[in-house]
């Protein structure tokens, strides 16, 4: 049977080379969030022109609890040890106008305001939009370029030099650190409630958080039920380098800075 073109897209043969059988240990985690003052903040913020979503808050909010909280959230392994990344980086998930997941990488991420993370962001996105993505996720064309099984020959040995090994290959424009400390993708754009992410096989990142589905539930405040906004947040970890006692803490300080977001606005 011949394979159909429009299912093998360039991102599906790319997919199909870097994934192999789950034999890994992973942690999958998920906690619902009352939002309903958040996005009313939010709305707030947007009303002064300040162009801020949830993928803006939940970003800078996980790269803080990482800053003040959670150094163990950045780390990788290298060589078989555990190492600590210099910064804070961050890759964020975005819908391509072709229908497919790309993504852009925003640096330092820990250091920037809410409203400078909202201008970084939608420029990182513009770029994006015109082709002008990142090396890592260029790959993804040259690598669906090639035939099989040399495809995947060249994906294992890249994967070998950058995330086994942590050496950088600047002619190809990858290093050791492609896609930065975590991932951030949100699902609940693109109709998903609740999601459990798979870590990347390339990507030496400790975890990736994911945010769903945005509903309104009967919540219990102050003792009384009733209706509240409430978010999905979801994660996987590495249980090479961290456990469930670190997300654990980065769930509740990001419940904390849900229920102070202005304490974002400053550096």
């Amino acid at each position: 049977m011949k394979a159909s073109n429009l299912l093998n897209t360039s991102w599906r043969k790319t997919a199909s080379t870097i994934y192999k059988k789950p034999v890994d240990s992973k942690i999958f985690g998920s906690v619902e969030i009352d939002i309903t003052d958040l996005e009313k903040y939010i709305n707030e913020q947007r009303k002064k022109g300040i162009k801020i979503t949830l993928t803006h808050f939940f970003l800078l909010a996980t790269a803080r609890a990482i800053k003040e909280q959670v150094p163990e959230l950045n780390t990788y392994v290298k060589r078989g040890n555990i190492y600590s990344y210099q910064q804070i980086d961050a890759t964020v998930s975005v819908l391509l106008q072709n229908g497919e997941m790309g993504s852009v990488k925003m640096q330092n991420v820990d250091t920037l305001t809410l409203q400078e993370s909202s201008i970084k962001l939608r420029d990182e996105i513009s770029k994006s939009y015109r082709g002008d993505e990142n090396a890592t996720m260029q790959m993804k064309e040259k690598l669906a370029r090639i035939p099989w099984p040399l495809r995947g020959w060249v994906y294992q040995t890249i994967k070998y030099i950058t995330t086994t090994l942590g050496i950088s290959i600047p002619p190809l424009g990858l290093s050791a650190n492609n896609f930065g400390s975590f991932i951030l993708s949100n699902i609940g754009s693109i109709g998903l409630d609740i999601g459990y992410p798979a870590l990347m096989p390339s990507a030496n990142i400790s975890f990736v958080l994911i945010l769903g589905g945005i509903n309104k539930k009967p919540w219990v405040v102050n003792d009384e039920i009733v209706p509240r906004t409430i978010l999905t947040l979801g994660a996987a970890l590495d249980h090479r380098v961290i456990d469930a006692s670190h997300g654990g803490k980065l769930f509740r300080y990001l419940k904390k800075m849900v229920n102070n977001p202005t304490l974002l606005e400053i550096k």
